[in-house]
């Protein structure tokens, strides 16, 4: 289907220019969003005829969308989750979880303007794009932890890996102590014991030959 642009659309072309793109694309996304048009005569004169006030329009909300970047870009958001030990999250992160908790941080985003990927199904650190204009983006991180300590070692630059393996070797670490402790005073009884029944001198086994 050929289709006129009202605004720049990545990957297809700019402002005016007639592209051909698959009629599903067309109907489900750029028609009903509004960044296109059907290219027949009606709508190429209706686009001249407006066209000054669609340029206008653009580079104000252009403008804006700048001045938003300019104070979401590199922002860092704690998104507290369920997760296995392994770092599987129950469920997976939204863009709707995203939007909101860009809105609880006093940023006004659509979750239709958000670019995850892949799913977001992992404990940790994930860049995020977000779509401000078809001309303006900003990234955000994501930190994905079961709790905002968890959250406070990962922005140091721990994985969940490394958490694991730490608390392990700490807990094996304490069970060596462990063994060390009852192994020495184990020692220590034995020795006890052996110093009663080797006595060279006196006690039990002189007053025994004395009886003798």
């Amino acid at each position: 289907m050929d289709i006129i642009l009202l605004e720049r659309v990545a990957k297809l072309g700019q402002m005016g220019e007639v592209v051909s793109v698959k009629e599903g694309y067309a109907r489900n996304y750029l028609l009903p969003q509004g960044k296109a048009l059907r290219a027949n005569e009606v709508n190429l004169k209706a686009f001249e005829d407006q066209k000054a006030q669609l340029e206008a329009r653009n580079l104000e909300t252009k403008k804006e969308a700048e001045a938003l970047a300019a104070k979401l870009d590199g922002a860092k958001f704690v998104v507290i989750r369920a997760a296995s030990d392994g770092g599987s999250l129950y469920g997976s992160v939204s863009p709707r979880d995203i939007e909101k908790e860009a809105e609880a941080n006093g940023y006004n985003i659509s979750r239709k303007q958000v670019v995850i990927g892949d799913p977001i199904k992992e404990l940790g650190l994930r860049d995020i794009t977000v779509h401000l204009h078809p001309e303006v983006e900003a990234t955000i991180t994501l930190n994905i932890a079961r709790s905002p300590e968890e959250a406070e070692l990962q922005a140091s630059g721990k994985s969940i890996q490394d958490l694991a393996a730490e608390e392990e070797a700490a807990a094996e670490f304490e069970i060596q102590e462990l063994f060390e402790d009852i192994g020495a005073s184990q020692l220590e009884d034995l020795e006890g014991e052996a110093g009663l029944v080797e006595t060279p001198e006196g006690g039990d086994e002189e007053e025994k030959s004395d009886e003798d």
